[in-house]
């Protein structure tokens, strides 16, 4: 579960930066939803005692530290469902959907490159194979 939550950190830094800037409300919204919808429907920890799905918030923020590259981040994530698909619930690709566009939306207006970016994802999530 450790490397689901890092490949979602990964994806929605992707959503945040892939207009260049990652904004302070992209952040917020990260971490509230995080907090609200994503700790309460996982039981795994970490090897810290701490809720594993804290992990998107730490490789999200491991990457504005570290100005990361997530090109690859949509064949990634694509490559990783194909070798866990039972993690993919309906229930768990919506909450994916759910906040990428949350972080989208959160400041101003979801712009081209986001827009793109949440098609791209919507196609991996749904697609039947």
């Amino acid at each position: 579960m450790i490397h689901f939550y890092q490949q979602l950190g990964k994806l929605f830094y992707s959503v945040a930066s892939v207009d260049g800037t990652v904004r302070k409300e992209e952040i917020a919204q990260l971490n509230e939803i995080v907090q609200k919808e994503w700790v309460p429907i996982e039981t795994t920890l970490n090897e810290f005692g701490d809720d594993a799905a804290y992990q998107i918030e730490i490789v999200f923020d491991w990457l504005i530290e570290e100005d990361g590259n997530t090109g690859k981040v949509i064949p990634d994530l694509l490559y990783f469902k194909k070798e866990h698909p039972s993690l993919f619930t309906p229930q768990v690709n919506d909450l994916i959907l759910k906040t990428a566009k949350a972080i989208a939306n959160s400041f101003s207006e979801k712009n081209k490159s986001e827009s793109v970016l949440i098609e791209k994802l919507r196609d991996v999530l749904y697609q039947e194979h």
